[in-house]
C-alpha cells in the first residue's frame, strides 16, 4: 500500500441519514458535549478536509475550539489549528469564505488537473492550489498530503467527499453521531451518495466502539487494520 494518513471521517446524520433539514439554515445535529470530542478530535490531526460543497453551503472555519488544546499545539511545534484541505472540480469557491479568511492555517485546493490554471488564477492568493489528476484522484491527494507531513487526517464531508474516501477504501476509521429526530425531506442532503462500497451485507465493517453522548449516540467504526482504538 503507499503511504498515506491514517484518515478518520467524522459526521453528523438524522435517525433517518440526512445530515441537513433541506433548507439553507444548519441543522443541529450534535450537543456541546459532542461538539467538544470533535474539537478534541481536530485538535489531534495534521490536516482537515472538507468538500467544496460544504466550504459553499456550510462556510465553516474549521478552527480548534479550545484555547488549552490551541496552546498544547503551539507548545508541541504545530500551528493553532490543523492545515485545511478542500475538493474542487472547478475551483469555483469564494476567496473570502471562511475556510480562506483565518490566517492561522495554511490552506490546500485540490483540483482537476485540466482546471488548475484557472483555479489558480481564483485562489492561489488565498491557499496553495495542486493539480490531482483527470478526474480528480483521491489516491493521489492522500499521498500528496502524505508527502507534505500529514500523519492524521480528518475528513467532516460533505456526502460526495464521504462517498469518495469509503468507495476508495481510504477511509480508516469511521466516527459516525445519530441526532435523535428524523429530517423526512428526500431534498436534504445525505451522508453518503450512491456508490460501490466495499461494506456490503455480506462484508460488514466492523462496529469498534458505542458510546452515548447527552442525547445522541457515538459509532466508531474500524474501517482498516490501521484502525487506532484511542
Amino acid at each position: 500500500m503507499a503511504d498515506r494518513p491514517y484518515t478518520l471521517l467524522s459526521c453528523s446524520m438524522s435517525l433517518d441519514g440526512y445530515v441537513d433539514g433541506g433548507t439553507i439554515k444548519r441543522l443541529p445535529l450534535s450537543n456541546d458535549a459532542d461538539l467538544d470530542r470533535v474539537d478534541a478530535v481536530r485538535a489531534s490531526c495534521d490536516a482537515i478536509l472538507v468538500g467544496a460543497n460544504t466550504v459553499r453551503n456550510d462556510n465553516p472555519r474549521l478552527l480548534v475550539r479550545s484555547p488549552d488544546r490551541r496552546l498544547d499545539r503551539v507548545v508541541r511545534g504545530l500551528g493553532p489549528s490543523p492545515m485545511k484541505v478542500t475538493l474542487t472540480s472547478r475551483g469555483d469557491l469564494d476567496p473570502k469564505a471562511n475556510f480562506f479568511t483565518d490566517r492561522e492555517t495554511e490552506k490546500l485546493v485540490y483540483c482537476q488537473s485540466a482546471s488548475l490554471s484557472t483555479v489558480c488564477r481564483r485562489l492561489r492568493h488565498v491557499a496553495t492550489v495542486i493539480g490531482a489528476g483527470q478526474p480528480l484522484n483521491m489516491w493521489r491527494v492522500c499521498e500528496d498530503l502524505f508527502d507534505r507531513g500529514v500523519q492524521r487526517l480528518m475528513v467532516e464531508g460533505g456526502g460526495i467527499t464521504h462517498t469518495q474516501f469509503l468507495t476508495a477504501e481510504l477511509a480508516d476509521e469511521l466516527d459516525l453521531v445519530v441526532a435523535p429526530f428524523f429530517v423526512g425531506d428526500s431534498g436534504a442532503r445525505r451522508f453518503v451518495d450512491d456508490g460501490d462500497f466495499p461494506w456490503t451485507h455480506d462484508r460488514r465493517a466492523p462496529l469498534a466502539e458505542v458510546r452515548q453522548i447527552g442525547d445522541v449516540v457515538l459509532m466508531r467504526y474500524a474501517l482498516s487494520s490501521r484502525f487506532e482504538m484511542g
